[in-house]
C-alpha cells in the first residue's frame, strides 16, 4: 500500500520552513516506528540551510493509510524562532495534504476502436453519400467520439479518424497534468494557522 503526502510552508516565514524541516524529522521517525517507510520523492530547499518550503512523499507499509490520515491537515511546530530573538510566537504551521504522483495516461490501442461507415453531405456529397467513406469512430473505453470526412476513400478517412482520437486523449491527458500541477501549486496558498492536528515541540 504507498500513499502520498504533500508538506508546504505555504508563504509563510522562513521560520515555517525550518519547522517542515524538523516536522519531516518527526514524522520519518513515528513512521518506523509503525513499519511505514517514507520515500522523500522531492523537496524545495527553503530559504536557510536545511530548511524546506515543500516535501513530496510516498508513504509504503501496509499501515500506510492509517498513519497518512494521521499526518494529514495543519502541522505546528511549537518552539522559539530559531533566526529571530525578539519574536514572540512560538507556533509554527505546515500543511499536510494527499496528492496524486501523475495523472494517469490513457491507454490507446486500436483494437479499442469501433469504425463504422456513415453518410455526410457538404461538397462531393453526391459522391460521398453513395459511397459512404466517411467514418465515425469510436474509442469504447473512453467513449471519444470522431467523425472525418476530408477524403474521399473510405481507408485514408479511417487513418485520420484514428489518428485524431489518439491526439485527442494525449490532449485530455495533458490537461489533466495541468489541472494537477495547479491543485498541487494551491496547496501552498491553504494553509490555515491555527486548529492543527498535531502539534510537535522538540
Amino acid at each position: 500500500m504507498s500513499v502520498h503526502l504533500l508538506l508546504s510552508a505555504g508563504r509563510g516565514p522562513q521560520e515555517c520552513a525550518w519547522a517542515l524541516a524538523r516536522l519531516l524529522r518527526r514524522l520519518e521517525a513515528d513512521a518506523a516506528r509503525h513499519a511505514v517507510t517514507v520515500h522523500r520523492l522531492e523537496t524545495v530547499p527553503g530559504e536557510r540551510p536545511g530548511t524546506h518550503r515543500s516535501a513530496l512523499l510516498r508513504l509504503d507499509g501496509t499501515g500506510a493509510e492509517a498513519f497518512a490520515a494521521g499526518w494529514t491537515g495543519t502541522l505546528c511546530w511549537q518552539a522559539p524562532s530559531a533566526y529571530r530573538a525578539g519574536v514572540g510566537r512560538k507556533n509554527w504551521y505546515v500543511l499536510a495534504r494527499p496528492y496524486e504522483p501523475d495523472a494517469p495516461t490513457t491507454p490507446f490501442s486500436e483494437a479499442d476502436v469501433e469504425v463504422v461507415p456513415c453518410r455526410t453531405g457538404g461538397p462531393g456529397g453526391q459522391h460521398r453519400n453513395k459511397a459512404s467513406t466517411a467514418v465515425r469512430a469510436t474509442h469504447r473505453p473512453s467513449g471519444l467520439v470522431v467523425v472525418v470526412d476530408t477524403e474521399r476513400q473510405f481507408s485514408l478517412n479511417r487513418r485520420l479518424a484514428v489518428q485524431r482520437l489518439r491526439e485527442r486523449l494525449a490532449d485530455g491527458d495533458d490537461a489533466a497534468r495541468a489541472a494537477l500541477d495547479s491543485a498541487r501549486w494551491q496547496v501552498h496558498d491553504d494553509l490555515v494557522r491555527g486548529d492543527p492536528v498535531r502539534v510537535e515541540r522538540p
